[in-house]
């Protein structure tokens, strides 16, 4: 799965200071509400919220993949943030949370939501490909390392 076409440059950020999930879960809907057409940063978050009332999507290891399904989304967007400072997301491990990747897609794209959230699980699941994105110096080299075939 070719990961650069969900997830961009400016929708990548390093080192964030995020002191709690719901803090992490508005910048994640203010980084991608301009990349979807008709949708608010606040869509974005309720969204993303919602899912979290479901069940935490803290994974385990650190990382946390938020996702969320959108009427109004037009195609499918990923952001992908380190954190300065680990936080509590209720992640299955019970461990803080320092990655993390959410998902955002069209209402009607169901098959597509569950294999790109697949690949993403797989990919952070893997522990020299999670330490080179802790070890990222800027936002660039985040992206770079998350989209490149081999991560880590």
């Amino acid at each position: 799965m070719d990961l650069s076409s969900l997830l961009s440059p400016d929708c990548t950020r390093r080192a964030v200071s995020g002191s709690s999930k719901k803090k992490v879960l508005e910048l994640i809907g203010q980084l991608a509400a301009p990349r979807l057409s008709g949708t608010t940063s606040f869509d974005v978050f309720e969204s993303l919220l919602n899912r979290e009332r479901l069940g935490s999507t803290g994974i385990g290891l650190g990382v946390a993949i938020p996702h969320g399904r959108l009427s109004s989304a037009n195609k499918p967007v990923a952001i992908l943030i380190t954190l300065a400072e680990p936080i509590d997301f209720d992640a299955i491990d019970n461990q803080p949370v320092d990655i993390v990747f959410a998902l955002l897609v069209p209402e009607d794209e169901h098959e597509q939501h569950l294999q790109t959230l697949a690949a993403v699980a797989q990919r952070l699941n893997d522990k020299s490909c999670t330490r080179a994105l802790r070890e990222a110096s800027d936002d660039q080299e985040l992206f770079d390392r998350f989209t490149q075939d081999e991560c880590g």
